[in-house]
Formats: C-alpha cells, sequence, structure tokens
C-alpha cells in the first residue's frame, strides 16, 4: 500500500512538471506577443527584449552557480570546445530569438507556430548536410508530409505577411542550425551539459551577439522615444518567466525523459494555437488553417517516432538522449518562443 500511494504521489508530482511546463512555455509566448504589440504593451523592440532576456539569464545562471552554489556547473569546458562551439550556438541562439522575436510584429502567434512545425525538415536538412542524418525514402517522405502541411496552413492564413514569414522562417534555420550545433558538441567533442550549465556559457555569447546589432537598429529608437513607457517591472517579469521555462524543461527532463517533453512540446503547440485565437485580435483561424497543422502535426509525430526507434536499436540511450535533451533546452521559446 504504501509502494502504491508512493507510486502515485510520483505520478501527480511528474504530471505537474509537465503541465507547468506547458503552462509556462505557452504563457511565454503570449506574453513575449503582449509586450511586443503596439496594440497592447507596445515594446516594438524584439532585439531589445531578446537582449534583455539573455542578460538576466546570464546574472541569474552566476548568481545560482557561483555566488549561492545552489546549481553546479558540469566541468570540462575548455578555450578550444567555447570558441569552436559554444560561440555558434550562441550566435544561433540569439538569431532564433531576435528573429522569432520580430515575427510577432507582423503576423500572429498561432501562423507562427504553425510556420514552426518545418523545424524537423530544417534540421533533417542541415543533418545531412553535416553528416549527422543520412537520407532514406522513410524521411523524405515524412519531411514532405510536413512541408506539405505548412504549405496548407500558410495557404489558409488570411492575412498573410511575407516580411513575418521571413523573420520566421530565419528563425527556423537558426535553431536548427543552434541543434547541429550542439549535436556536434555531444557526438563529436563528447562534452555533456546539464541546461543550467548550458545557459550559464550560451547566455552570455548570445548577450554579446545581440548587444552589437542592438546598438545600431533598435537603441537610436529607444533614445528618441525615452524610457517612461517601458515598464521596468513587467520587462523584469518576463525575463523571469523565460528562465522559469528552461528550470520548467530541466525538471521534466529529469523526472521522465526528452521523449515526453517532446510529446509534451506537440500539446503546447495546439495550446498555443487555439487560445491565442481567443486572445489575440489578429488570430483568425480557418479550416484550412487547422487542416494544415493537423498534417503538419502528424508528420512531426511520425518524425519523432522514427527518430525514437533509431536511438532504440543503437541501444543509445546515454550519449543521444543527452543530446536530445540539450536540444530542447531554450530560453523563450522559446520562447520566443522557443
Amino acid at each position: 500500500m504504501a509502494d502504491r500511494r508512493s507510486f502515485l504521489s510520483e505520478g501527480m508530482v511528474t504530471y505537474a512538471y509537465i503541465l507547468l511546463y506547458i503552462a509556462l512555455s505557452s504563457g511565454q509566448i503570449f506574453f513575449n506577443k503582449w509586450v511586443l504589440s503596439s496594440k497592447e504593451m507596445n515594446f516594438p523592440y524584439p532585439l531589445g527584449l531578446t537582449l534583455l532576456h539573455m542578460v538576466f539569464s546570464s546574472v541569474l545562471c552566476f548568481l545560482l552557480t557561483k555566488v549561492f552554489k545552489i546549481m553546479k556547473v558540469d566541468e570540462g569546458m575548455t578555450l578550444e570546445i567555447y570558441s569552436t562551439s559554444v560561440i555558434p550556438i550562441g550566435a544561433m541562439f540569439a538569431m532564433t530569438l531576435w528573429l522569432g522575436n520580430t515575427a510577432y510584429l507582423y503576423i500572429s502567434v498561432a501562423f507562427a507556430q504553425m510556420l514552426k512545425a518545418i523545424m524537423p525538415v530544417a534540421v533533417f536538412v542541415l543533418g545531412v548536410a553535416a553528416g549527422l542524418e543520412v537520407m532514406s525514402c522513410r524521411m523524405l517522405l515524412i519531411m514532405s508530409v510536413i512541408s506539405f502541411g505548412v504549405l496548407v496552413a500558410s495557404y489558409g492564413e488570411m492575412n498573410i505577411s511575407w516580411i513575418g514569414v521571413v523573420y520566421q522562417m530565419g528563425g527556423v534555420v537558426g535553431e536548427a542550425l543552434r541543434l547541429i550545433f550542439m549535436e556536434i558538441l555531444v557526438k563529436r567533442k563528447g562534452l555533456k551539459l546539464n541546461p543550467v550549465s548550458l545557459m550559464y556559457y550560451v547566455s552570455p555569447c548570445s548577450a554579446i551577439c545581440l548587444f552589437i546589432p542592438w546598438i545600431f537598429l533598435e537603441k537610436p529608437k529607444m533614445d528618441a522615444r525615452g524610457t517612461l513607457d517601458f515598464h521596468p517591472l513587467i520587462l523584469t517579469l518576463n525575463s523571469l518567466c523565460t528562465f522559469a521555462l528552461n528550470l520548467s524543461v530541466f525538471l521534466v527532463i529529469t523526472h521522465t525523459s526528452a521523449l515526453t517533453i517532446r510529446v509534451a512540446g506537440v500539446v503546447k503547440d495546439w495550446v498555443v494555437v487555439l487560445v491565442s485565437a481567443l486572445l489575440f485580435a489578429d488570430t483568425k483561424l480557418t479550416l484550412i488553417n487547422l487542416f494544415g497543422y493537423g498534417i503538419a502535426i502528424a508528420g512531426v509525430a511520425a518524425y519523432n517516432n522514427h527518430k525514437l526507434k533509431k536511438e532504440a536499436s543503437r541501444g543509445s540511450s546515454g550519449d543521444e538522449q543527452h543530446a536530445e535533451s540539450m536540444q530542447l533546452t531554450s530560453s523563450s521559446t522559446l520562447a520566443s518562443e522557443k
């Protein structure tokens, strides 16, 4: 009886972590859209917002690991690994968040989420180019299904903005390159980092990569407008939610697996698409939208299932599982979200 109660209690805790991740991930996307929207908070500076996230994450990681020592940073980092792997990861992470957040200025949250479904295609194509994936008829079919679904969803978009589409696709390419660099970091260089350690190393690098374009592109606009309407308390809360999202990813992976958070991510995507139609006036879903997105998600599910069988056949529950866990760590997933 005691064992059964312990099992039920552990299961409830696991589901609580999963629900926390879905809530934080979905909420962060809506929060970012609300902050950036000209009809809501009106902070139309995606570079500045993303830079704030990275600076906040860098400072908080330093305090947690070096000052208060609540968490531990994994060892093994060298100057050669940092310069050849961490810096490219940080640069691509900065590119992903910057372009992804900028897309919210032009397209709806729901449509942006639909376009993100093309991510496995970008990752697979770049993986083949880098020698990490092998082209096969099965994978080609799965990639075709996902691409077709995204095209149908795009065709059904009533108020399409091609500028927003370009920004979103740029963010997808940046994210795909980030995942490829992470896989190279783990598979070829053998360095294993938990999500907290990854944030500790990557966040400062991303902040530097964002600071340079921010100086030239957004700082003059922000100086001209002034800072009285920027609501520092809300922006700080937004950054804190981003950091909490990363920690929730860590909790879910620790208590379950990377596959679980993949499935939770699919649920989160549908929640974002449907709820955004209720929250934002610029979101108008059509049957073609939903039909195309459903096809794309079916392709994503087939892709995840194929990857799971591939990993099981190799018997690789160690390095590849950890690499997958690392790939799922994002900031605004976020943010911004991814």
